[in-house]
């Protein structure tokens, strides 16, 4: 049966107090909805580039296409991350990173990414900083952080971030899914149920 929707309820949805996000919470919120088509046992994340105001590529991590998936076990690394150290076998890794997936979407489409703005959900690992770097974005804002984990060459790592004309921002804005998009907070959350013998919250 059709409803229909009455004045006062009508009304009472066009009152609404929905805020208007400002740009930055805007193009961060499409990220994240992009990180749900995220396939990876490691970080899910999501990104995308905006050029003149405009969102001109999007890109989630996982698998090359027609590969099969990570959470499938595609990936040998990410399916047997107990043989590596932490930060290391990213040559071993098929799976795309979205900051990467999203340069190949728009060089796949002969789309210019000269002076473009990524929003990312998590601060860019340092291949992908030297890739935004090469194709000319201009600065990058992400959500949850990320760090070299051989603290000796953070300083290098840092040289690569400090190169982008705009900067490398975080965004302080909620993300009611952190705990399945990070890995880091999946293990601590893990761990908590362990403990506790119950499921963390």
């Amino acid at each position: 049966m059709l409803h229909r929707t009455s004045n006062m309820e009508s009304a009472a949805f066009m009152t609404r107090d929905i805020s208007r996000p400002e740009r930055n919470e805007y193009y961060m919120g499409i990220a994240m909805a992009v990180r749900r088509r995220a396939n990876c046992k490691g970080n899910r994340v999501g990104a995308l580039v905006v050029v003149g105001n405009r969102i001109v590529s999007t890109g989630y991590n996982g698998t090359p296409q027609n590969m099969v998936n990570c959470l499938d076990g595609g990936c040998d690394r990410c399916n047997n991350r107990e043989r590596y150290q932490s930060g290391t076998g990213y040559d071993l890794c098929i799976c795309v990173h979205a900051e990467q997936n999203v340069i190949l979407s728009a060089a796949r489409f002969g789309i210019a990414l000269e002076s473009g703005i990524v929003y990312t959900t998590m601060q860019p690992c340092f291949g992908c900083a030297k890739e935004m770097l090469q194709v000319g974005i201009d600065a990058v804002y992400y959500l949850h952080p990320w760090a070299f984990p051989d603290s000796k060459v953070q300083a290098e790592y840092e040289k690569l971030l400090s190169r982008f004309p705009g900067g490398v921002k975080q965004l302080q804005m909620d993300d009611p899914d952190a705990t399945w998009a990070v890995s880091s907070l999946r293990a601590a959350a893990a761990r908590e149920s362990d403990d506790t013998g119950h499921s963390a919250a």
